[in-house]
């Protein structure tokens, strides 16, 4: 009777009350599936562990920590695995129902990429001779069109799993990306070297008739490429050459899609594209009132990025 409790007690985390508290909080869909994921599977090893879920403590952590290793869980895996975990720890706390959220310092101790302010990690940064290298390495023409679609707009993975076919603007070489609440400018430019890797790509992409108007499809499926298969996309090229070690614990150590866009700004910055510029291409939100009433003219912008954007040799 008594483990029948402890398995009733554990089933009855508050799991629809976090989902919509992700919700309200403006995380994307995604994310909120990942984190409700991520909590059900802490459950059922709670569940095993004849554990509540409001009793956990930093042993039962660590035994969960233990049981990922023992799977060969992807460091980055465990990561996003105990970001979802203290989410839902913090959400008690904000309900009142735990006093303190231990999974804070758990993370701070044992995940050392964790940012507590004093000991940050840097992402990797390609030069653009690496970041050359990278791109010429890959031959299939989706995989290509996607590296310098990251690599000449700096978009976001989200953004660029969400492009149709008829939102890139052939007239100027410029891409519209659909709304969201992370993002202020949506027009994006792209450069010659982009335009016919995305030549290439959209002639392959009609001869595949996919259903759908997604810019990027699986080959498997004709669908819309979906996060787990657009990152594969990315990092067996940059592991190949080296640059992605994805079992190492270093931030630096690992090249995914993001490190695009960490890329795009240093370089843009470094040619000498003006600061107001490069945070209008990368949709930075505007915080201030000088910035909503701060218009930049598109074409002004736009030879700007021309004139700054590095040229890959492709």
């Amino acid at each position: 009777m008594e483990r029948l409790e402890i398995v009733e007690s554990a089933q009855s985390a508050p799991m629809e009350g976090f989902r919509h508290d992700c919700e309200l909080r403006g995380l994307t869909k995604e994310t909120v599936d990942h984190y409700t994921w991520c909590m059900r599977h802490f459950l059922e090893f709670l569940r095993a562990q004849e554990t509540r879920y409001d009793q956990i403590d930093l042993r039962t952590l660590t035994s969960y920590l233990e049981l990922l290793r023992s799977r060969s869980a992807r460091y980055k895996t465990v990561e996003n695995v105990y970001a979802a975990i203290s989410a839902f720890y913090e959400y008690l706390v904000f309900e009142g129902r735990m006093a303190t959220n231990v999974v804070l310092p758990f993370r701070k101790r044992y995940l050392r990429r964790y940012k507590d302010g004093s000991e940050q990690m840097e992402r990797r940064l390609l030069s653009v001779e690496e970041m050359s290298r990278l791109v010429n390495s890959i031959i299939d023409p989706r995989d290509r069109a996607i590296a310098l679609v990251f690599a000449k707009t700096g978009i976001r993975r989200r953004e660029l799993l969400n492009l149709d076919v008829g939102e890139v603007d052939w007239r100027d070489d410029s891409v519209k990306l659909k709304p969201t609440a992370k993002r202020s400018n949506r027009v994006v430019f792209f450069d010659e070297e982009c335009a016919v890797a995305l030549r290439r790509w959209l002639a392959y992409w009609e001869r595949l008739a996919p259903k759908t108007q997604a810019l990027f499809v699986s080959y498997q499926s004709l669908t819309r490429l979906d996060r787990s298969s657009l990152y594969s996309a990315v990092t067996k090229y940059a592991e190949a050459l080296g640059f992605h070690k994805p079992n190492s614990p270093r931030l630096e150590d690992h090249f995914g899609p993001h490190c695009f866009r960490h890329y795009f700004t240093t370089f843009l910055l470094r040619n000498g594209m003006p600061r107001e510029y490069v945070k209008e291409l990368r949709g930075d939100s505007r915080r201030e009132a000088i910035d909503i009433y701060n218009h930049i003219d598109r074409e002004e912008l736009r030879k700007s990025y021309l004139a700054c954007v590095p040229k890959l040799r492709v």
